[in-house]
């Protein structure tokens, strides 16, 4: 198979499908644009559905890509991405066979992203087309459990032919040169595409990303998603979490049980942000966007990988691509 080919590539560069409003249609498009491939984040269903417009309308011959987010993926979703006969599908946080097959019946490219050989394996055998490996370097939500460069050439052994592409840690050219010289078939950015000015994340997400000196893995911002995510250090996790970034028992205990609450119909992030506040131990995953008061960086989950420690400024869109171009 020639990927690059199958993705509409001219860089072997995905875009992260940063969820929470992040990567939405002028990200998307402008990466496309770009030469690299664009990843809608998942959104309420009318949002994806025109956001999947948007980015045909403004690339149409690139490859249009949604990142299914298993835990807040409904029947709707699905159905949109069908009639809108995206080319892609990333399947991130659960593997579902009976939707890879309904997917690739339908023509559509599906990636499932992995960080255990467990998860490999099964994403393989449920019929996946191409893998995400992903270390635990990188932002946002983890299924990574060791490094990206130790995890990959577990995942490229177990894939065989079917392309395996790096997550975590890509920054830069030469963190691409470096994982497709490991055997990738692409390098998947996150945080370098949420500095840009085509991103969702408000202006004080970026600079706190910018002017952060460490990250932390913590699962602490779990409410109705209790699992592992890497942020950067601000009130609440100054609050709520060890110095090591474990949740403090409180929280903890409360995100524990709250999975069955990403069920709940969608009711709008900035409604459940105003409600949240740093001295409260009820932490939901959301992030801060730009439609969002700048104060709220101190309530918000700010996401980011270990790269935050090695990026210095906001970009377009177009500018990130060149700066990821081996």
């Amino acid at each position: 198979m020639d990927i690059a080919d199958r993705l509409k590539l001219d860089v072997p560069v995905l875009q992260a499908g940063m969820g929470g409003g992040i990567a939405g249609a002028p990200l998307v498009a402008a990466v496309s644009a770009a030469g690299a491939l664009g990843t809608l984040g998942l959104a309420p269903p009318g949002r994806l559905e025109s956001a999947i417009e948007q980015v045909r309308e403004q690339t149409p011959d690139r490859a249009v890509a949604v990142n299914l987010l298993m835990p807040f993926t409904r029947h709707r979703h699905i159905e949109v991405c069908l009639k809108a006969k995206i080319d892609i599908a990333v399947m991130g946080f659960a593997i579902d066979r009976a939707l890879i097959g309904q997917l690739s019946e339908a023509g559509i490219f599906v990636i499932v992203m992995v960080g255990t050989e467990k998860q490999a394996r099964q994403a393989l055998a449920c019929g996946a087309h191409g893998l995400i490996a992903q270390g635990r370097e990188a932002g946002g939500h983890l299924v990574g459990t060791m490094t990206q460069a130790d995890f990959l050439p577990k995942a490229l052994a177990l894939a065989g032919s079917r392309p395996v592409f790096a997550a975590g840690g890509i920054a830069t050219a030469a963190d691409t040169r470096a994982a497709l010289a490991a055997g990738a078939a692409g390098a998947v950015a996150g945080t370098r595409f949420l500095l840009t000015h085509e991103s969702g994340a408000h202006p004080e997400y970026q600079k706190r990303i910018i002017d952060a000196d460490r990250t932390l893995e913590t699962t602490a911002f779990g409410l109705a998603w209790p699992e592992r995510h890497r942020v950067i250090p601000n009130a609440t996790t100054d609050r709520w979490c060890h110095p090591d970034g474990r949740a403090r028992r409180l929280p903890a205990a409360i995100n524990r049980f709250s999975a069955p609450l990403s069920r709940m119909p969608d009711r709008g992030d900035g409604a459940l942000l105003h409600l949240q506040h740093p001295a409260l131990p009820f932490l939901t995953p959301i992030t801060l966007t730009a439609d969002m008061p700048a104060k709220w960086a101190d309530r918000a989950a700010l996401y980011a990988g270990e790269t935050a420690l090695r990026l210095n400024r906001v970009t377009t869109a177009a500018q990130a691509v060149a700066d990821l171009t081996p």
